[in-house]
């Protein structure tokens, strides 16, 4: 049996939305093949775990969860993967796991920062790798990679904090430039946090406002007319890549906002547990959406160029942007840890959560394989022959290294 290690939390604006995904993704894994150890990543970046962790009423006062969890870490030791008692004398071990299995959101997670710590320790780990994750999680750099990719995104430009504050004047005439309405947006964020739409100078200089409370990078994007939002998920990896079934967004906002992503009827329902929780997970879609051919046809391409050129893998929402009237589809951006894991993309498919994360789990162990079989570092020691003086320094400069 496979100890499969789910992380889930930090300090992250959508710490909550983690803790609803993992709690729910937990419930779902095959107990016949995997053992489930929640690690539970607080507010303060400590790691916890314990039994606790896997019931959602345990996260209704977060202030408490400390208090029935071990304080761990998580490290290597000889060439078993170890969650240590944090406190103590002794540095005892709590319990062993195989892989990582990271059910995160937002910055500091689910933006490479977690699986560039399992790439140092050596552990198989579920999703992106930290390339595709760090750029999964920049909405400029992701549109930058597409452009080059030819994958069509909308008219945008972006800036830094300090930038604004420097050239307020130039930045708000080259938005005006840009054209409005335009969308406002923290450029390292998810879940719709601190995104607004403005309709003109006077409404885009408080949304870039709110914009830099949450990030240093902003972006700026034209709005689309006649606005379609539509979602399609891609599960696999470069080489084997699934689509999903396309999801049309439903809003009475202008665009998708957190509230109709988490806090709509059937949220209630998912505080419950696991399996209550799917209403939860479709609230503000509509799967299948009902699409021209041709839009249908570019979204399964285009969704499956942006994995691919992104470095993704494991399960990553796309949200796509359609001009009703035109028909011109353009990426929007990857959601590379997606709430939910967007299992409920695949269901309509006959491809049930159970089985998603199995194929997750499992395509997680195969690429590990492969990578392993990868030459990473070499026998051969230069430094064994290697003069510290003048003459080895002259030898290093003449290219003998």
């Amino acid at each position: 049996m496979i100890k499969v290690g789910v992380l889930f939390g930090g300090e992250s604006v959508e710490h909550e939305v983690s803790i609803i995904t993992a709690v729910q993704a937990m419930n779902y894994m095959d107990k016949a093949k995997y053992e489930v150890v929640p690690i539970y990543i607080g507010k303060d970046k400590n790691m916890y775990t314990g039994e606790a962790l896997r019931h959602m009423e345990t996260y209704k006062d977060l202030s408490g969860v400390a208090t029935k969890a071990v304080e761990v870490t998580l490290t290597k030791v000889g060439e078993n993967f170890v969650l240590q008692k944090k406190k103590g004398l002794f540095n005892k071990v709590v319990e062993t796991i195989d892989m990582a299995f990271p059910i995160v959101h937002g910055k500091g997670v689910e933006d490479g920062s977690l699986s560039g710590y399992f790439e140092t320790l050596g552990i198989p780990y579920v999703g992106s790798s930290m390339l595709g994750a760090s750029i999964g999680q920049d909405k400029v750099v992701q549109k930058q990679v597409m452009q080059a990719s030819s994958i069509p995104v909308v008219d945008y430009l972006w800036f830094y904090d300090f930038e604004y504050k420097e050239e307020e004047k130039r930045i708000l005439k080259d938005i005006k430039t840009l054209g409005y309405p335009v969308i406002v947006k923290p450029a390292r964020l998810g879940s719709s946090v601190g995104i607004q739409v403005a309709h003109n100078e006077k409404e885009v200089i408080p949304a870039i406002e709110e914009a830099i409370s949450y990030d240093e990078k902003i972006i700026i994007e034209k709005m689309v007319k006649n606005l379609l939002e539509v979602d399609c998920a891609v599960l696999g990896n470069a080489e084997n890549m699934e689509c999903s079934l396309i999801g049309e967004m439903i809003t009475s906002n202008e665009l998708l906002t957190f509230e109709d992503k988490y806090m709509a009827e059937g949220s209630k329902g998912a505080k419950s547990g696991a399996k209550s929780g799917d209403s939860l997970s479709t609230a503000g879609f509509k799967i299948p959406a009902l699409l021209d051919k041709k839009i249908e046809e570019d979204i399964y391409a285009f969704a499956k160029a942006a994995f691919r050129a992104l470095n993704l893998s494991g399960v990553t929402r796309f949200d796509f942007l359609v001009d009703k009237e035109t028909k011109k589809v353009y990426v929007n951006e990857p959601n590379t840890i997606p709430g939910c894991l967007a299992f409920f993309f695949y269901t309509p498919m006959g491809k049930s959560y159970k089985k998603m994360l199995d194929e997750l789990i499992s395509g997680a162990v195969k690429d590990y394989k492969k990578a392993k079989k990868k030459v990473t570092s070499f026998e051969s020691n230069v430094l064994s022959t290697f003069d510290g003086g003048a003459k080895g320094t002259k030898g290093a400069k003449a290219g003998t290294l």
